[in-house]
């Protein structure tokens, strides 16, 4: 009889839930039905009128089911199961992590491990239609302000960041762990994380299902999207306050040092400026914003590489267009080096979060 290699088999389910009703009974015993035979489930402190719901579960031989006892959160559950499967479950192949509340169909589900198993390199992503008629509008703005989002910060062109139906291969759950974010921004972090980490992914088309206008999703929009969000502005407020350290800087070089540096005093005071903004910009980008770790001295040479270039670039530009205009006034100067550091400002970030602090070797 030949060896069997389904989703089914190879893969296992994860499952993390938090005060979970019927569709949860339905979830599991549809996957029980058909043919899952490892189905990993969070109960991430559940009240004791919701209990039973876990205990029903974990009559099937296939679930084992892992308690948190106060609510720790959606990225912390997924954590918790993970690092089981690392140590019960070392020879499996993926996880599938799934939601309990009946939008992601078994056959979607089998269909996102069987890609997995096709590919084994990527992350497989079920991916939802938001066109569709029937999506609650709160789901529809949200997911599809969070994909413009993610493509111009960075890089990332995915149809649904908010979903929960991903098939991962084993080799990455050690990795992912090690992700920061306990509760919803946990997903998004992760797929930042994939990004710098330079593991891929491929999506999958999946049913969109929504009942009761998605009245049982524990997503609370102002605060989940705050921590969800909050990661994309750290660059921002990072480079504005470089910024304002270089623009003070190099306005106060100007004054002080321009007449004795005569024609090259931009080009000067820049390089005052950018020396003493800089460092204190590639430490919060590095410890704040991007969160490199282990790689200080490779990314502090890759950021010089870049950052010089680019100081060279700013002077230049900057005394050109001063003696373009016959400008002799600092704070014209200083104007128009904000302007065009502006301009470089969207070259350098994607250098930054593609080269100077990505984790790939």
């Amino acid at each position: 009889m030949p060896e069997n290699h389904s989703c089914q088999a190879d893969l296992a389910i994860v499952l993390p839930s938090l005060n979970p009703d019927k569709k949860f009974a339905g979830v599991v015993e549809g996957l029980v039905e058909k043919g899952f035979e490892k189905i990993i489930i969070v109960d991430d402190g559940s009240d004791g009128d919701h209990k039973h719901w876990f205990d029903e579960a974990e009559a099937h031989p296939q679930c084992t089911v892992l308690h948190h006892e106060i609510n720790r959160g959606k990225g912390r559950a997924l954590k918790t199961a993970f690092e089981y499967i690392l140590r019960e479950l070392p020879h499996i192949k993926g996880v599938i992590t799934i939601d309990g509340d009946g939008q992601h169909l078994v056959g979607d589900i089998i269909a996102c491990g069987e890609a997995l198993l096709r590919d084994g390199e990527k992350v497989i992503m079920g991916c939802r239609d938001f066109n569709q008629p029937g999506v609650p509008a709160r789901s529809v703005a949200g997911n599809k302000t969070t994909s413009r989002l993610f493509r111009i910060c960075y890089g990332i062109r995915l149809s649904d960041t908010q979903t929960g139906l991903r098939a991962i291969p084993a080799k990455y759950l050690e990795r992912f762990c090690r992700i920061e974010g306990e509760r919803f921004e946990y997903e998004t972090n992760m797929l930042l994380q994939m990004k710098r980490m330079g593991i891929g992914f491929t999506e999958v088309p999946i049913e969109t299902v929504y009942e009761d206008n998605n009245s049982c999703s524990h997503y609370n929009a102002v605060k989940d999207s705050w921590r969800i969000f909050k990661i994309m502005f750290k660059f921002l407020l990072s480079s504005a306050g470089s910024t304002v350290l270089d623009l003070a800087v190099f306005y106060l070089a100007l004054r002080i040092f321009g007449p004795a540096m005569g024609k090259f005093a931009e080009l000067g005071a820049t390089a005052i400026a950018r020396a003493c903004s800089s460092f204190a910009n590639f430490n919060a980008n590095n410890a704040v914003v991007f969160g490199n770790k282990g790689h200080y001295k490779r990314a502090l040479l890759r950021y010089y590489c870049l950052c010089i270039p680019q100081m060279l670039v700013s002077g230049l530009l900057v005394t050109l267009i001063n003696h373009l205009f016959a400008n002799t006034a600092p704070i014209i100067a200083t104007l128009i080096k904000f302007v065009v550091d502006t301009c470089l400002f969207f070259i350098s970030y994607g250098i930054q979060r593609e080269w100077v602090f990505s984790s790939k070797d």
